[in-house]
């Protein structure tokens, strides 16, 4: 099918924007969970007040037991810093079990949201982005959600909570002392401040990087026999390496801005500890500072500079918490192909009757691929679709199976527009034999009950026994239950298109489209298959892409799609008779000229008039799927 072109890149809007916009969906995540987060918040205060037990009984054990040997006191003191510690260590536990497993619930509940989101939405998103684009979307933009939730916040919070006090402690014991710190620190937030506008859009980059990265590795192996075949494997390993050094490098500017913020905070640690200790001392001697209060004051100051240090790692693992969560936004923000407000009549029963009416059609971004399309089809009759590739004829099934929505015209199933109908209640209604049957890693039984999965045991062995799955399955050791293996890769064409079409005869459709259902397999493989379709394609409206032309000779209408457009229609015998474009197209594929033609008679019989001429011969590939009727 065709792509819709690369639509142009919007521009980004600034980053305060940006942010402005990721605080809602902030909200919305702890919203549910504020009970837990206020927990926490209180956890986190009772352990950070404890953790101030311990700096805060330094002045009295020097001052009064050291100084003045007050024994006494001291054991109050150790009392005290024991019960602090117990109360540090329980609270930092129940801390790590209440918001570690609260965000890891989190990260689960998003990837669900995300996948079932990315589920609902339409074919075209799809061909504008990569597989592995959106499983790294899925899995790993949200693993950074952890640290707003979980204890990376709080840890942030209560980093802050701590300087507050320690700041107010110091005021309390050097006012000097604590203004000049004070400056050095604030002049280094202004810089860290800078430096996290800096590093934010480059874990955006990171993150987009490693989804390209992941895409071409998740094509390159789903693709290793199409590799393995022309002895691409060095090609592939320079394209991957080439993508691994674009992540190295984003990877290395992260760790040079991280370094250089830890390096400034290490050198503003010593800078502030030198001038506390060169003022310290002046008023010490001075006698206005004893030296518990200096000693109490310097483990203050440590407490102060701490959380700024923390900033460093935890500021960092919060930007690209919100970077990822920018990105998943992006995906969230993309309307679901089911929620579209036109979308609100629902079909309960189909009879199958399909017009396209005047139907024109272009993909975003790209000229007009349909023009004036109009057909009817009838229910219990057979419409094929012929034409070279890029005609058309996929685009007129990518409408019919309302992956896409017309720019002009109609389609009308029994007489409703598509384009108001409810999609679920349509589809359901709706079953497709692809040229590639797709199987899941799982069993045979799993893949057939895949478009029913409430259908019986009964039910799912009848629909092999008609698509012949069971003269396959059955000689398998384990039956039914036999894993297939990635895409059906442990089953051949034949075996894959069997379960495909049992898979469709369980979803029993009202309106069937075989996309060259057997074009891939071996006349052996098609003449197994040709009964399954037939009973499948009895009393419903079929649709059928088809290159081998005599394969459907006697559909009830063949439409001749070029460019874009209908330019023939009619029966094989009608067609053929006109001599017209069905006639270039059918006698060149067989490899003969009109004039060694005679018209269908009976039987569909035809002389070739060239060396080893056969009169009254049979098409070799006229095996009839559309009938069910083996020549």
């Amino acid at each position: 099918m065709a792509t819709p072109d690369t639509a142009p890149a919007k521009p980004k809007p600034p980053a305060m924007q940006r942010l402005k916009g990721v605080l809602p969906e902030i909200w919305e995540l702890i919203r549910p969970r504020k009970g837990i987060m206020a927990l926490g918040l209180l956890l986190m205060a009772i352990n950070r007040v404890a953790g101030l037990v311990l700096p805060y009984s330094t002045k009295p054990l020097i001052d009064k037991v050291i100084t003045h040997r007050d024994v006494a006191r001291l054991h109050l003191i150790l009392a005290a810093v024991v019960a602090a510690t117990i109360i540090q260590g329980v609270t930092s536990f129940t801390l790590t079990q209440l918001l570690s497993k609260a965000a890891q619930r989190l990260i689960a509940e998003m990837r669900r949201q995300l996948q079932e989101h990315v589920g609902r939405l339409p074919i075209a998103y799809y061909d504008a982005t990569k597989t592995g684009t959106l499983v790294a979307r899925i899995m790993s933009d949200v693993e950074g959600v952890r640290n707003l939730i979980g204890t990376g916040l709080v840890d942030f919070l209560g980093g802050l909570l701590t300087a507050v006090l320690a700041f107010v402690v110091l005021v309390h014991i050097s006012v000097t002392m604590t203004t000049v710190a004070f400056v050095c620190i604030a002049v280094f937030s202004l810089a860290l401040r800078k430096a996290f506008k800096t590093i934010r859009p480059i874990f955006r980059d990171r993150s987009k990087i490693n989804a390209e990265v992941s895409g071409r590795l998740t094509e390159s192996l789903g693709g290793v026999r199409v590799i393995k075949g022309y002895h691409a494997e060095d090609r592939e390993h320079e394209v991957f390496s080439s993508g691994v050094e674009r992540l190295l490098n984003n990877v290395l500017k992260t760790l040079t801005a991280t370094s250089v913020m830890s390096l400034s905070s290490t050198v503003l640690f010593g800078i502030v500890g030198a001038v506390v200790m060169y003022l310290g001392t002046r008023q010490i001697l001075a006698g206005t500072l004893t030296v518990g209060g200096f000693f109490m004051y310097t483990m203050f100051m440590g407490f102060l500079i701490a959380p700024v240090l923390q900033v460093v790692a935890i500021g960092t693992q919060i930007t690209e918490a919100l970077a990822g969560l920018e990105r998943a936004r992006e995906v969230l923000n993309e309307r679901a192909e089911d929620v579209d407000p036109e979308r609100t009549i629902a079909l309960n029963e189909i009879v199958g009757n399909i017009e396209f009416d005047n139907l024109s059609f272009a993909y975003e971004g790209s000229k007009e691929v349909l023009h004036n399309v109009s057909f009817q089809s009838s229910p219990g009759t057979v419409t094929a679709l012929v034409g070279p590739s890029g005609s058309g004829k996929s685009t007129i099934i990518g409408l019919l199976s309302a992956f896409y929505k017309p720019q002009g015209g109609r389609i009308l199933v029994d007489g409703v527009d598509l384009s108001h109908v409810r999609l679920d209640s349509y589809r359901t209604k709706l079953g497709v034999v692809l040229q590639e049957s797709f199987l899941f890693d799982g069993t045979i039984r799993e893949n057939v009950a895949f478009s029913r999965p409430g259908a019986s045991e009964e039910e799912v062995l009848r629909a092999c026994r008609i698509a012949r799955v069971d003269e396959f399955a059955e000689r398998f050791e384990k039956g039914y239950a036999t894993i297939v293996g990635e895409r059906g890769v442990k089953l051949s064409g034949g075996q894959r298109q069997r379960i495909s079409i049992a898979r469709a005869i369980l979803a029993d459709p009202r309106i069937l489209i075989l996309d060259e259902a057997t074009s891939s397999l071996d006349s052996e493989s098609e003449a197994l298959i040709q009964e399954g379709l037939s009973f499948l394609m009895r009393g419903r409206t079929t649709f059928v892409i088809a290159h081998r032309l005599s394969t459907i000779r006697r559909a009830d209408q063949i439409l001749v799609v070029e460019n874009g457009e209908i330019i023939e229609r009619g029966t094989h015998e009608q067609l053929y008779e006109r001599g017209g474009r069905y006639f270039e197209l059918y006698t060149k594929q067989h490899g003969l000229e009109k004039n060694l033609f005679l018209a269908p008679g009976e039987g569909d019989s035809f002389e070739e008039s060239s060396v080893g001429q056969t009169r009254g011969a049979r098409d070799p590939d006229s095996v009839d799927i559309l009938r069910g009727n083996v020549s």
